[in-house]
């Protein structure tokens, strides 16, 4: 690969150095060659101006239309798709807690005797009450 790149870079000089010595020799001899470019007249190059802002306006327009409307598309699709996330999170949040829980729990014991008492307080408080009433 090396050489290769050595073999185009001394290939180049030689041709640079071969056109500059002609041109060089045609110089000494009083050979002087003139010629007019057509393709640099002004009036040529103005309408080739218009012609360009006019086109990099159009594509302009077109690009900033296209950009805007992916910009809205892709902002709905990420809002939907951050939705339908966060619904799934919530329904494996709830799923988990229902499976954690096994259903009702079994009231203890101890704590259906207190309430008991309580119910049986609270009747004998309201017929004493009753009582004093009368």
């Amino acid at each position: 690969m090396m050489y290769f790149l050595l073999i185009l870079f001394f290939g180049s000089l030689f041709g640079i150095t071969f056109m500059i010595g002609r041109k060089l020799m045609m110089l000494q001899n009083g050979q002087v060659l003139h010629r007019e470019e057509d393709f640099l007249k002004i009036q040529h190059l103005e309408e080739l101006k218009h012609l360009t802002i006019k086109n990099i306006k159009k594509h302009g327009y077109v690009g900033l239309v296209a950009i805007i409307r992916f910009y809205v598309q892709s902002s709905n699709f990420f809002k939907n798709k951050y939705e339908e996330t966060k619904k799934k999170i919530k329904n494996i949040h709830i799923r988990k807690q229902n499976d954690g829980s096994l259903g009702k729990r079994e009231v203890s014991n101890f704590l259906k005797m207190i309430l008991e008492y309580k119910n049986k307080i609270r009747k004998i408080k309201e017929k004493v009450k009753e009582e004093e009433n009368l």
